[in-house]
């Protein structure tokens, strides 16, 4: 399709592929390898971008090949980072994991809300069921109706899920200025790119470049679709105080709650992979042990000749 596209977007678009270059931040305690774009072709973008809008051209030939051009619409593309659990053999972090908890608790909570976990899960992944237990108690939960019919409050237990920040979707969106902030139980899954995403999205906040205009309320975000997100930066240096120790940096408390939802959004990982490699080697066993059993057991029968002979009347 031809898009009629004015001075303002091309430069969106032109600091939009730009930005990847300056989100390259440090990952956790280990640097990860990014190609960066090259400098001349970043900058033949930009002039060309420049030089067809002051033409009055400002025409780009879209494929959907090529569509991704239009990164200002559906956000930049989020560069790849080596997970510890993006391995075929690889597992969750459970320290990692303890402290995303930690951040999704102090700073995510007060706005999202994760359903689909139970203070259960924790157990034997990131806490112990003591601590699990003691997380739990620190919420209160409505139960009822008790023998005289009437509801109570109780503190909560294992079996309790985690209480969500506002009782509907409406107070949600009252408290936010209408915006609705998503439940994160399974956000890492129901996003592309899934956990590059989500951490590319924490920490690609930037000013708002020149020729780009964000509507107030808004913040400018490259990874967010359309570029404007309501959701205000969240993850500032030492924001928590990890009890272990780590260092609060902002790529490090991102890293981390992104580790803590991605096993929110797949509790059963590591217990599929191994299911998987159990499987692997049964099968591989069993596959070698056919292999064996027609090599040397029916080799014989099968290379075996069977000759008709009729018998001869005898006179």
């Amino acid at each position: 399709m031809v898009v009629t596209t004015p001075l303002a977007s091309a430069l969106k678009r032109a600091t939009a592929r730009s930005a990847i270059r300056a989100n390259q931040v440090r990952f956790a305690s280990s640097q990860t390898s990014q190609a960066p774009s090259s400098n001349w072709s970043s900058t033949l973008a930009t002039a060309t971008a420049v030089a067809l809008a002051g033409t009055g051209l400002g025409i780009y030939a879209l494929d959907k090949n090529t569509s991704h051009a239009n990164m200002a619409d559906e956000g930049l593309h989020a560069p790849s980072y080596p997970w510890p659990h993006s391995g075929m053999f690889d597992t969750f972090d459970s320290a990692s994991i303890r402290r995303g908890y930690q951040v999704y608790k102090e700073v995510c909570a007060t706005c999202h809300s994760l359903d689909r976990i139970a203070f259960r899960n924790l157990v034997g992944v990131s806490h112990t069921a003591e601590e699990a237990k003691a997380l739990a108690e620190e919420f209160e939960y409505q139960d009822g109706p008790d023998d005289e019919g009437e509801m109570f409050t109780r503190p909560g237990k294992l079996s309790d899920y985690l209480p969500a920040p506002y009782p509907n979707e409406e107070a949600s969106r009252a408290a936010n200025a209408g915006a609705y902030p998503p439940d994160l139980s399974l956000i890492v899954k129901a996003r592309h790119s899934g956990a590059d995403y989500v951490f590319s999205l924490l920490t690609g906040y930037h000013e708002t470049p020149a020729g780009v205009e964000v509507r107030e309320g808004l913040n400018y975000n490259p990874y967010f679709p359309g570029g404007a997100i309501a959701m205000a930066r969240v993850l500032f240096d030492d924001l928590v105080e990890y009890e272990d120790g780590t260092p609060a940096t902002t790529s490090q408390m991102a890293k981390d709650v992104t580790c803590f939802l991605a096993w929110a959004a797949e509790p059963e990982h590591d217990e599929r992979k191994l299911v998987g490699l159990k499987a692997m080697i049964i099968f591989g066993s069993l596959f070698a042990l056919s292999v064996w059993l027609k090599r040397f057991k029916f080799a014989s029968i099968k290379t075996r000749k069977l000759v008709f002979r009729p018998p001869t009347s005898s006179r």
